[in-house]
Order: structure tokens, then sequence, then C-alpha cells
């Protein structure tokens, strides 16, 4: 019979003594996750998202559009969304734990993070109170949504509205532009 193996713990304080050197550190009660600096097309795909979410968000005021960003719940819990929404009611100096009210949580799959993000770190969000997670898969040029309580995702491969409550009008994201030049 084998001895049981012990897995370490981090909290969110440990991750503050952790190197700077590239590679993204989260953690999902208490376990580290690790997973190395994007490639370009991953950070293209996240900066016309960023641009898009930001242009419908804006005029308004209500929300702040970040990538990346941090959904931390100490002292176990700090995970790294390739883009995130906030309510604006937190001013821009806010530290990642005093944020809540998240509006979108999306990751850009890599072949690095593609487990990590579909079977731990989606449902984890939405654990936490995110009201959406958004799953981009640039190999097959498809958005997957996914929300609390709906049950199974979502997929978009042409388009994506997306309504927030506080927003009157929708957005309708044309998902072409997007993951152009990505093939």
């Amino acid at each position: 019979m084998g001895m049981p193996l012990p897995v370490p713990s981090y909290t969110t304080d440990d991750l503050d003594r952790f190197p700077q050197d590239g590679n993204r550190y989260e953690l999902l009660d208490g376990m580290l996750l690790v997973t190395p600096a994007p490639v370009p097309p991953h950070q293209i795909i996240i900066a016309r998202l960023v641009a898009a979410l930001h242009n419908y968000l804006e005029p308004k005021g209500l929300a702040h559009v970040v990538g990346p960003g941090a959904v931390e719940v100490a002292p176990k819990t700090h995970l790294e969304p390739d883009l995130l929404v906030f309510p604006s009611t937190r001013v821009p100096r806010s530290r990642w734990r005093e944020i809540r009210g998240w509006w979108l949580a999306c990751e850009v799959f890599s072949e690095s993070s593609v487990l990590y993000d579909r079977d731990h770190k989606r449902d984890a969000y939405l654990a936490i109170g995110v009201r959406e997670v958004w799953l981009v898969n640039r190999w097959d040029r498809v958005i997957e949504v996914s929300r609390p309580g709906a049950g199974v995702a979502t997929l978009h491969y042409e388009s994506l509205p997306w309504q927030p409550p506080e927003m009157q009008e929708p957005l309708r994201l044309d998902l072409e532009p997007v993951f152009r030049g990505m093939d």
C-alpha cells in the first residue's frame, strides 16, 4: 500500500512572493496553476475583444474592461482571466481582492491552458460569482459561453450577442474580425 502524496497548498499571500518570470501563477482553492506567457495569436485575439468590449461599454461608463485581470477570493483563490469586465463602481486603483460583481471573464485557449480553462477555471469563475464566462477556441474559431445555472454552454461561431442587464442595447460581436488571420 502506497503513501498518499502530499500536495502543497498555497494562499494569495504566497503568490506575492512568487517570481516575476513571465509565467502566470494562479490559485484554485489553494492548488497552484502555472502557465507560460501567452503567444502572439492569443494576445491579438484578447486585444480585439478588449477593444470591442471597451467601445461598447465606455460610452456609458458602467464597467471597466481589462486584459488580463484577476478574480481573487482570499485566501485560497486567485485566477487571472485573459479578459475581465467588472463594474466601474470600483475605482481603478482598487486591489483585485476588493473587486466583486464581475460581469465577464474570458479565457483564450492555448496548448498549455486548455485543460485548466475548460475543466477547472470556468466552473470556478461561475461558482465565485462571475456572471458569464467566454472560452475562446482560436483553432475552431468558436466562443463557448457559460452562465451560472444554464447547464450546457452555448457555442458561437459567427456572432456573439451580449447584453449585461445594466446596458440598454446589446452588443453584437462579429467573430470574423476576432479570428481574422489566426489560421
